[in-house]
């Protein structure tokens, strides 16, 4: 019997990236203040440590207790999804660009249910402590999502000449991000790049079981 079944390498990869996502958020969050920084490569390559209460790259949007009920909601649309993919047999590059957008979004989830219950909060120059469960800063769903990978790849300033912006600061890709938001980046971009026929499909045989029910 084959021991890496599509379903074992699906299971597999969310589980090492849930706990590879989770691992460096507790070690961020339990030995860093709030902003604090530190170079990891150079000029390019930070490890700055923020929260926030939105979604992927610390968008703002709407309120948090809508965010993370809309986060459970696709979470269990993606996996009942990945399923169904894996019982049909669809290639294995479609299923592991799934899993990865399945285990990026569930990342972010676990902090929003469970870190407001089991953290200090964060603020600079205090690290968090882990506190007796339901003792945190915040009630259950209303946890903040840790960020820390910062690449500000270009930190440069708008030549003179240039009308409007002449003379302004600006940087090359400035979000601060965590691995869950580059695990769902990396599934959608693969996804687009190399599946996007199955996608289509998708949408297809959907809108052909909608019209069925119209009729």
């Amino acid at each position: 019997m084959k021991f890496f079944t599509k379903g074992r390498i699906s299971i597999l990869l969310i589980v090492l990236v849930l706990f590879a996502d989770q691992m460096i958020k507790i070690l961020v969050k339990t030995h860093m203040g709030l902003y604090e920084k530190f170079s990891v490569c150079g000029n390019w390559f930070y490890i700055l440590f923020t929260e926030n209460n939105g979604m992927a790259f610390g968008m703002e949007l709407f309120g948090k207790l809508f965010l993370t009920s809309f986060r459970l909601i696709a979470v269990a649309a993606i996996g009942y999804y990945i399923y169904k993919v894996i019982q049909r047999g669809q290639k294995t590059g479609y299923i592991v660009c799934l899993s990865l957008i399945w285990a990026g979004a569930m990342g972010n989830i676990i902090d929003s249910l469970v870190y407001g219950l089991l953290f200090s909060d964060s603020l600079p120059y205090q690290v968090s402590q882990i506190v007796p469960w339901g003792e945190g800063y915040a009630p259950f769903l209303y946890g903040k999502v840790v960020d820390m990978f910062y690449f500000p790849l270009i930190d440069a300033t708008w030549p003179q000449w240039l009308p409007l912006i002449g003379g302004e600061h600006f940087i090359f890709f400035s979000p601060i991000f965590n691995l869950a938001d580059a695990s769902i980046s990396c599934g959608i971009i693969s996804l687009l790049l190399f599946y996007r026929r199955y996608l289509n499909g998708f949408f297809t045989e959907n809108e052909k079981v909608a019209s069925k029910g119209d009729e």
